[in-house]
């Protein structure tokens, strides 16, 4: 007897539909499982068997034979387990085939029959509701995040196996009516966040932390050891404007993708992401023999800190040239391209030198011109180009730390924060940063004042036109933090001091 069963596979952040048929006829008793299945697919088969065994449920000793189709997409994880053994009870005769039209299966056996959590579960659902199916059985584990997306699909959380033929059967004690978006439970209060208040002096860092906040923008602090630039970026999340509902599903699919819920219905507070500097390629951008998302990935709607900036491998640093402009990550393979969103804050510290003195006026810098070139030939003009300011942050005095006022409050930036987003989107734009070259003509334009001090920089600094792009794009946050409707030169006068790497050395 033949049985279809409908599960799904996550390709990137979405989910693809996978047939699972099931053929249990005479010949050699055994188990296949066909249709390009990884390791893992595969060794189902034995936990498959034992769940049914140790559930009660028998099968006769006949040849069986799983499909998973499409054949040409590769299938990994544990997540077919559960529809495969639907699929083997259905083809012996033991569930009504009717039973399960329209009702789609996803989840991992143990030997005893539990289901266990698997990854990638809110794509699935966003996927079954798109498509009007009836049903989703998903594990307990994984219940909250399934329920996130609202439609007609009823999510029926399970824990065991017998749960699932129970609620197949129509029997009591099954997965009852299934829960739906509205019994979602109500999120965790808000994680305590650095606060800005704790920062002494660096007045310069502080407003350009307001800065690339208000605009998106990309930022790199240039400093000696302890001079706070670790502190300052570790105060960006509480400053940040809040996700709204889309982002906040986006970055969720993004974290069910790569098994980074822990329990977590929904992704409230923007990612914050600090991967040391031994951190791989495709630890940083994705990838790897299951193809997983990298930090950049993970730092979706959020803040990728990269500390001690030249310490990280240049090759690694190049692999951010790409997604820092296009927002978002293509990993291609020898059978399957996947793309992965990307679109983050990159915030990122460096010592001025090798030894992290040089300009410091407590301690004297030992390093030669050109030891200090090499160091600082690292990070590749490309790569700086794409930083939209570069802002250096001076060691502060003892007498400016010990008497020092506290400064403003992180709540207090982040009103003005929220006031600068909302006159981006009223302009129609996510963020000033994500400003195309013409959309910035239309919302920037410049006048002859404007244009002049802008030629005098290029000559001086020998400015690329992205890097001038980018100046422009900080301008016009600039003026929204103002209030001011158009771009002027005073604006664009305080972006060009946040580009402290493009001035010639004294």
């Amino acid at each position: 007897m033949l049985a279809h069963v409908s599960s799904a596979a996550v390709l990137g952040i979405h989910a693809a539909p996978i047939d699972v048929e099931v053929d249990v006829a005479v010949g050699l008793p055994g188990c296949h499982i066909v249709g390009l299945p990884d390791a893992g697919v595969k060794e189902g088969r034995v936990r498959i068997r034992g769940a049914l065994e140790n559930s009660g449920f028998k099968l006769p000793p006949r040849r069986i034979t799983v499909n998973l189709a499409p054949a040409d997409l590769r299938k990994d994880g544990a997540s077919f387990d559960v529809p495969i053994a639907v699929g083997m009870l259905c083809a012996a005769g033991q569930l009504d085939p009717a039973s399960l039209e329209a009702s789609v299966f996803v989840g991992e056996l143990a030997l005893d029959g539990a289901v266990r959590p698997v990854r990638g579960v809110l794509p699935i659902a966003a996927w079954a509701r798109a498509g009007g199916r009836r049903r989703l059985f998903v594990p307990r584990g994984n219940a909250s995040e399934a329920a996130v997306v609202a439609g007609p699909c009823a999510i029926y959380p399970v824990g065991h196996l017998n749960e699932v033929v129970a609620a197949l059967r129509g029997e009591d004690g099954g997965a009852g009516g299934g829960q739906r978006a509205a019994e979602l439970p109500s999120p965790a209060p808000q994680q305590s966040l650095p606060d800005l208040e704790d920062v002494r002096g660096q007045e310069v860092a502080r407003r350009a932390l307001e800065l690339a906040a208000a605009g998106g923008h990309n930022l790199l602090f240039v400093g000696p050891p302890g001079s706070g630039k670790t502190m300052l970026a570790q105060r960006i999340p509480g400053i940040l404007p809040t996700l709204s509902f889309d982002e906040s599903l986006e970055t969720t699919m993004v974290y069910s993708v790569a098994g980074q819920l822990a329990g977590r219905a929904l992704v409230t507070e923007r990612p914050f992401r600090a991967p040391h500097h031994t951190v791989t390629t495709a630890g940083l951008v994705g990838g790897g023999a299951a193809v997983r998302p990298g930090e950049i990935t993970l730092a979706h709607n959020g803040v990728l800190f990269l500390d001690e900036l030249l310490e990280f491998h240049r090759s690694v640093l190049e692999a951010l040239r790409q997604p820092l402009e296009d927002r978002h990550v293509s990993l291609v393979r020898a059978n399957r391209t996947i793309s992965y969103p990307a679109d983050f804050m990159l915030v990122a510290a460096l010592n001025p030198c090798p030894c992290g003195h040089r300009g410091s006026p407590l301690r004297t810098c030992t390093c030669s011109a050109a030891g200090i070139g090499a160091y600082r030939a690292r990070l590749s003009g490309p790569l700086l180009d794409r930083i939209d300011m570069h802002v250096e942050v001076p060691a502060v005095a003892y007498r400016e730390l010990a008497t020092a006022a506290r400064g403003e409050r992180s709540a207090v930036v982040r009103q003005r924060v929220e006031e600068a987003r909302a006159r981006q989107r009223a302009r129609g734009m996510r963020s000033n940063a994500r400003i195309s070259a013409r959309e910035l003509d239309e919302v920037a334009p410049l006048d002859a004042e404007g244009h002049a001090l802008l030629e005098v920089a290029v000559e001086r600094y020998a400015l690329s036109a992205r890097a001038v792009s980018r100046i422009r794009r900080v301008a016009r946050t600039i003026a929204d933090l103002a209030q001011e409707p158009a771009v002027r030169a005073p604006h664009l006068a305080e972006a060009l001091q946040f580009r402290a790497l493009d001035r010639p050395e004294p």
